[in-house]
Order: structure tokens, then C-alpha cells, then sequence
């Protein structure tokens, strides 16, 4: 078995440690003993030369999103929306996943038309939204991690959240929604990074993966000892 990892744009979208989400899951593949390759893709159009098999767009500011928007303009949009559809295995963390989106309105008005892949869209708050928070998904997993956004997210046509805020803003700070679910396409808010303080959810990524890829995906057990403890001290100091 062999899973092909593309971390979208890893220059420019790489906020709060956003990075670690891709070497969690290289390490946790490996630990398996499936054969794993990562992918630094400076253009979304890249996507078109390979077979990947689990995609990674992190965290950036407006200015960032800005220089991404001109490549994502020329072609490379539909190339994402082509992945999503296809239920190729998607994770999009803060800047990432607002660009999964229609549009960003800045608190001072000015939009930013995005790609509209999902139906939902961003507008800019006076406050940011900051602080360890801690959500629940569909699947009952309890997830913790950072929040630092002034983007406040809104789903429309029944799109499904990720989850709902047990503790912390998520999505806007009103509706209790955090992220977007479709398909195998998962966007989040939460920094930290992600995956490594949440290793089940990690593992439920590969799983997916590997079901789409041959059919089955069953992974061994790994020794998460230590991800626990850390779980449960950021739980009893911050949550």
C-alpha cells in the first residue's frame, strides 16, 4: 500500500504550526508500514500531474490568500473542485478552508471572491476570535485545539459543520458550528496544530484514504499514550 500526501501552497499557508498536520500524518502512515510520499505543490494546477491521495491546504493571512487567488483564477480552482467532488480526501485549516468558500468580506467591505467550491462565505470581524477552544463532530469525537481568526464563517444551504463548539467561537461565535464537512472534504479553524493533539482524527483521514484508494482501510493500533497525556493537560489547564 502506498498513500501520496499534496500540501497545497506550503509556503504561504503555514500559520500556528499548520505544518505538523502533514508530518502527523506522514508518521502515522509510516508507523504502518504503508509507504508514504509528500508533495510540496506551489499551484493548485499541479494537482493535475498525480494522483494524490490526501490533500492539505493550511492557515494564511488576507495578503496571503491575495497572491494564492491569482493562481487559483487561472484554471487552478477547478482543479480543487474536481478533488472535492471526487471525494478525494481534503483537509483545509482556517485561511485554507475560507478559500473553499465564495467569498472573504473584510470588515471594511472589501470582498474577495473565492472559489466557491462549498456554499458558505466569510466575513471580516473588528475582534478576532482567539483562544484553545474544543468541539464535537457527527462521529461524537471530541477535538481540541487553537482558534485565531477575524473571519467569521457562515454554511448556507443545509452544508454541514465539522461539528459543534463544546467551548470557544468556531465558525462565528453565534450558531456553535465549527468547519465544514462534504464528502471527504473537512475544513476547520483549528490551529495548534490539528492532528497531532487529535490522533483519532488523524487516523480517520487515513482510513478514508486508503478506502477510496483499495477498498479497505483498517489500520493496526499505534501506542497514543503520549498524545493522550497532552490531550489531558491541555484539557485540564485551558478547557
Amino acid at each position: 500500500m502506498k498513500l501520496k500526501i499534496a500540501h497545497l501552497y506550503p509556503d504561504l499557508l503555514n500559520l500556528y504550526g499548520d505544518s505538523g498536520n502533514v508530518l502527523c500524518l506522514e508518521r502515522r502512515i509510516k508507523w504502518r508500514n504503508i509507504d508514504c510520499m509528500t508533495y510540496r505543490l506551489d499551484s493548485a494546477k499541479l494537482l493535475n500531474k498525480n494522483d494524490y491521495d490526501i490533500i492539505f491546504i493550511g492557515g494564511g493571512q488576507d495578503f496571503e490568500q491575495s497572491l494564492i487567488l491569482r493562481d487559483l483564477g487561472s484554471g487552478a480552482d477547478e482543479l480543487i473542485k474536481r478533488e472535492i467532488e471526487n471525494g478525494t480526501v481534503i483537509l483545509a485549516i482556517c485561511g485554507g478552508f475560507q478559500l473553499l468558500g465564495n467569498y472573504y468580506e473584510t470588515y471594511k467591505g472589501e470582498r474577495m471572491k473565492f472559489i466557491g467550491a462549498l456554499d458558505f462565505y466569510t466575513v471580516g470581524g473588528e475582534k478576532r476570535l482567539i483562544g484553545n477552544y474544543a468541539f464535537k463532530t457527527s462521529d461524537k469525537m471530541k477535538i481540541i485545539g487553537f482558534e485565531n481568526h477575524s473571519g467569521r464563517t457562515y454554511l448556507c444551504n443545509n452544508l454541514k459543520p465539522l461539528g459543534k463548539v463544546i467551548k470557544g467561537c468556531g465558525n462565528n461565535g453565534k450558531d456553535k458550528t465549527e468547519g465544514v464537512r462534504y464528502k471527504n472534504t473537512f475544513g476547520t479553524y483549528c490551529h495548534g496544530p490539528l492532528l497531532p493533539k487529535n490522533p483519532a482524527f488523524a487516523d480517520m483521514l487515513i482510513e478514508k484514504a486508503l478506502i477510496k484508494k483499495y477498498g479497505e482501510g483498517k489500520l493496526a493500533p499505534l501506542d497514543n499514550k503520549l498524545e493522550m497525556l497532552a490531550r489531558a493537560q491541555v484539557n485540564a489547564l485551558y478547557l
